[in-house]
């Protein structure tokens, strides 16, 4: 068996760490925003592990459900926004929170009917834990069943099974209320994927992190 000298082994060590180098500058330059080095880990069974401690307790995410690239994970800013900026990509259906540092909090989101009828720039004009949810007049039309959670009514109180789940965030542009929300859900299937209603839902533990980043006044695109 031929043992490789000095001069050999270099060569190969040089090759192989170009290589190496050649896969990290390929990974900064997706477009889903490539992982931060040094970026915080998640324990993702901790961090979307029950909440007892909610106003209505949730339940553990079932993660067997949500495919593991719509986890939340800490990536290089792929939008070029200013800090403090929620970012939608309806195509990709991921949610970034651009932060200091060219980095951003990526959430896996899934989109509604509502979810794909608004793009554009517009704020965050306030946010809610626990929201009432009340369907639109032309939800109500489709669904009469619905009207009894109508806002003539009251809408429907805040819960486990309420659509909104645990927070959400409304948005508002220049026109005053888009009737666009960035909201929770228990539905853990429906992450990543185009769903029969609502705007852009997100894991409840995912949407209760972002809630506690986000500002009122936070500026909103949706591309």
């Amino acid at each position: 068996m031929k043992i490789a000298n000095s001069n050999e082994m270099s060569r190969r060590q040089l090759v192989t760490g170009a290589g190496a180098s050649a896969m990290l500058m390929l990974a900064g330059c997706t477009t889903d925003g490539a992982p931060v080095l040094g970026a915080k880990t998640f324990d993702y069974n901790k961090i979307y592990g029950p909440k007892p401690g909610e106003r209505f307790p949730l339940p553990a995410v079932d993660l067997s459900k949500v495919d593991s690239k719509f986890y939340r994970r800490e990536v290089r800013d792929p939008t070029g926004e200013k800090p403090g900026t929620l970012v939608v990509n309806t195509s990709k259906r991921y949610l970034y929170y651009v932060m200091p540092g060219r980095r951003a909090m990526r959430y896996g989101v899934g989109l509604g009917r509502a979810g794909f009828e608004w793009s554009g720039r517009g704020w965050i004009a306030w946010k809610q834990a626990w929201p009432k949810w009340t369907p639109p007049d032309e939800m109500i039309a489709r669904q009469p069943e619905l009207r009894k959670y109508s806002a003539d009514n009251g809408g429907m109180p805040p819960g486990i099974r309420n659509p909104l789940g645990a927070r959400a965030l409304y948005i508002h542009n220049k026109g005053g209320d888009t009737l666009y929300r960035v909201h929770g859900s228990g539905e853990f299937a429906s992450i990543g994927r185009a769903v029969s209603s609502g705007c852009v839902r997100m894991l409840n533990q995912d949407v209760i992190d972002l809630y506690n980043r986000v500002r009122t006044g936070s500026p909103i695109l949706v591309t």
